[in-house]
């Protein structure tokens, strides 16, 4: 009883650091640029032993790993594909029905549906719970990131577009850094997941 009282403490706790950081980065400068320099004193040394591209590349490395290791084990999987099997099984039904216009079926199915409507809630709250406990990681390196290049000019060859400061725009407000930093995190997160045996929902 103890370590369950105590295991639900920390999750409340650790939902609620999440999302204090979440929040904060979204209203405070000042918060954002706090949080980069306390994580500064933790990673400042990376800049100097590694390129910084490739520091963009440890620090997806790390979050790709994190963020698997909570996915796995705060989601349950087997609901969540049988959840998505009901609804397709549903939406093919609902469509059959006013295909063929069946009035009769279509008000069984809209009823079914409001029936359904506590799982998908449930299925939300599965997928938004790891968002927070994956902020606790991510935020901060993404804070110390973009604090430090607003502190050094840097630049970055990619192919095809050539040589580029990464604190300019790609397109709209997505910087060359946080692109790189993307195009690094999808085969790492695809290595760690098939590692790890996590499914998705496809």
């Amino acid at each position: 009883m103890k370590n369950e009282n105590l295991t639900k403490s920390l999750n409340t706790l650790l939902l609620g650091i999440g999302a204090a950081l979440m929040v904060g980065i979204m209203v405070s400068e000042e918060f954002r640029h706090t949080v980069g320099v306390v994580m500064d004193l933790v990673l400042g040394w990376l800049p100097e032993i590694l390129p910084f591209h490739i520091v963009l590349f440890v620090l997806a490395a790390i979050t790709g790993l994190y963020a698997s290791l909570i996915q796995k084990y705060t989601m349950d999987w087997d609901y969540l594909k049988k959840q998505q099997e009901t609804m397709r099984s549903f939406q093919r039904e609902l469509r059959e029905a006013q295909l063929a216009g069946d009035k009769a079926r279509q008000q069984q199915l809209q009823v079914q549906q409001r029936e359904m409507l506590g799982d998908q809630s449930k299925m939300m709250k599965m997928q938004l719970k790891p968002m927070a406990y994956i902020g606790i990681v991510s935020i901060p390196l993404f804070m110390w990131a973009y604090l430090y290049i607003d502190q050094n000019t840097l630049y970055l060859n990619f192919p095809f577009w050539g040589r580029h400061e990464i604190a300019e725009t790609v397109i709209g407000p997505i910087f060359y850094w946080f692109y790189w930093y993307f195009i690094c995190s999808i085969p790492v997160s695809q290595i760690i997941r098939k590692a790890l045996n996590i499914g998705g929902m496809g």
